[in-house]
């Protein structure tokens, strides 16, 4: 698991010491530090840099004590951005970012290697971007305006791939902003989710009739993506998946995961192409394809047990059975289990 930006870096870092330990049930952890953001944020949790010395220096802290990963976020400039790429790939260590101050291409040019939510968060069209500044629509007027066949979409696209950008799709966390029931209620997730999570969640499907329309058609939005996301795919580009899950009700761990899969059969790819950017992609972003990612002999025993097919009806990607980590299998039921017991729910 690539935990994509930490506002508790200690907590991650000592979460992936217990479970390496045996200690805990869990993942093997690839452990983002603080998000790299500028000189103001939405957030409290997130430190702000002050210059790119600051970025330089904040990724040389937190790589020293452990950290194999950064995640620039939505108001950092393109000086830091810059310094705290330079500094990570000393060390080996890859930049991700969900931007707005910096487009995508700018990013690109600047050696960053990975970018989420798909093509979201992309500004280079907004009217009023301003160098180093985040758009007011945060990148709604670009998605907007880019139609995958277009010049302007292609020219993005082939930077991207000829700096080997990858594009991380997040679907299911844009997924509910198209209302009309989206996503299906699923009862496994619902009793997966804290009492107040599950609040969260129906109050977000509960849009009022009386709420004022969203300036750009949210449809619209998701089209383009989805169109852009298979455009990148078809041209080569590495095209990861994740589920984004920010704790507001609608996405979960591991379920947005399977969500995510799902959602990418929707957008174009068969239930193969897009079971292949939910693991062996990702291995291949992580440098780690000879040892994860694909079942083959000599690779680690990393196996989820599905009862089903999913590569003919990929719902059947919601039904698992076993994980195995290192060759040690989990009960999926026992577990999830054990949570909602631990919320009252017995």
């Amino acid at each position: 698991m690539r935990t994509t930006g930490s506002v508790e870096p200690y907590a991650d870092l000592n979460l992936r010491r217990d479970i390496d330990a045996g200690k805990l049930p869990g993942p093997h952890l690839d452990v983002t530090g603080p998000y790299l953001e500028g000189d103001h944020s939405y957030f409290l949790q997130m430190a702000q840099l002050t210059s790119p010395e600051d970025a330089r220096q904040t990724v040389e802290y937190w790589a020293e004590r452990g950290v194999t990963s950064f995640k620039a976020y939505m108001n950092i400039t393109r000086a830091e951005l810059k310094a705290a790429i330079e500094a990570a790939h000393k060390r080996g260590i890859k930049v991700t970012g969900h931007l707005c101050s910096v487009t995508y291409k700018e990013a690109a040019e600047l050696g960053i290697d990975d970018l989420e939510h798909g093509f979201f968060v992309n500004t280079q069209l907004d009217p009023d971007k301003k160098p180093d500044v985040c758009s007011q629509s945060e990148g709604d007027e670009t998605l907007a305006r880019m139609d995958s066949n277009g010049p302007e979409a292609k020219d993005l696209i082939a930077t991207l791939i000829s700096h080997h950008v990858a594009i991380t799709s997040t679907l299911p966390v844009f997924e509910g902003d198209l209302g009309g029931g989206r996503p299906p209620l699923r009862q496994q997730v619902l009793d997966a989710m804290t009492p107040q999570a599950r609040e969260d969640f129906f109050l977000l499907r509960q849009r009022p009739a009386s709420a004022p329309a969203p300036k750009i058609d949210r449809t619209i939005l998701w089209k383009h993506d989805l169109e852009l996301e298979r455009a990148f795919a078809a041209a080569g580009g590495l095209l990861l998946s994740g589920p984004d899950p920010t704790g507001r009700g609608d996405v979960l761990p591991g379920f947005g995961d399977q969500r995510g899969i799902e959602l990418l059969v929707e957008a174009g790819f068969s239930p193969v192409e897009a079971i292949k950017i939910a693991t062996l992609n990702g291995a291949v972003y992580l440098g780690k394809e000879k040892e994860i990612g694909s079942v083959a002999v000599g690779k680690n025993a990393d196996l989820v047990v599905v009862k089903g097919d999913p590569s003919t009806q990929i719902s059947d990607i919601e039904k698992v059975q076993v994980v195995f980590k290192d060759g040690i299998g989990y009960d999926s039921q026992k577990l999830l289990d054990s949570v909602r017991g631990r919320y009252g729910q017995y």
